[in-house]
């Protein structure tokens, strides 16, 4: 069996290698092969060129000409992943490959088909306080929506077993894709959540998304819950 690693990244210049390294070096349960697929989604601070220098192993590496978000990105990785199952893994330092057994297990045990990672523990610290309040009332949001219980909607660690996820129809391109995937699973598949260990980086250090995202996430979970 294989895990596929789908990695989106968007100038991400001086974390990019660590990650495709972390990703490479993380274990797995045994008789589990990994295949990492990085996507340069039109990056233009040096991740492409350190990308091109990259040996065909580790990873499989997909250029996209121009930036399209990282729904987009995800949809190309998707479409090339060969494995049994998938998991997203961002291009910067906040999530931990350590984690990945946690997140299999439950697939494995035949307990889940999808599997996300929960941020919100003791453990880990919330750099910006209004990310953690935002993030809780969209989850709250979509268990109202979708009856049931979910705490992280916006994790980047979500875990698929491969074929529930090819025959999506996902059309997302940018952040809104965490909403639209999660809705969509949400609408055949119980998720089960387990926690994971997550470091936080500022804006400064390259954090991307913004409050205008959490707006939006709203408005999709609407729209995927009762139109698509």
């Amino acid at each position: 069996m294989k895990l596929s690693i789908i990695i989106p990244a968007y100038n991400e210049v001086s974390t990019i290698i660590a990650v495709i390294e972390a990703v490479a070096k993380a274990p797995l349960q045994k008789g589990i092969e990994r295949e990492v697929i990085v996507i340069d989604d039109g990056s233009t601070d040096g991740t492409r060129e350190k990308l091109k220098l990259l040996p065909l192993s580790p990873a499989k590496v997909f250029f996209h000409d121009k930036n399209q978000g990282k729904g987009a990105a995800v949809r190309t990785g998707i479409a090339h992943a060969t494995g049994d199952f998938i998991v997203f893994q961002d291009a910067d330092l906040e999530y931990d490959p350590q984690d990945y057994p946690k997140l299999l297990q439950p697939i494995l045990d035949g307990h889940a088909e999808v599997v996300f990672g929960c941020r919100y523990t003791k453990e880990n610290k919330t750099v910006y306080r209004w990310t953690y309040i935002g993030n809780t009332i969209i989850s709250l949001f979509a268990s109202i929506l979708f009856l049931t219980w979910i705490r992280d909607v916006e994790t980047c660690y979500k875990m698929f077993k491969a074929d529930i996820l090819k025959v999506m129809t996902l059309q997302s391109n940018g952040f809104e894709f965490e909403v639209e995937v999660t809705a969509k699973a949400l609408k055949k598949h119980k998720i089960i959540e387990v926690p994971i260990v997550y470091h936080g980086r500022t804006y400064e250090e390259g954090k991307k998304i913004t409050s205008l995202d959490g707006l939006k996430a709203v408005y999709y979970l609407l729209k995927y819950r009762f139109l698509a």
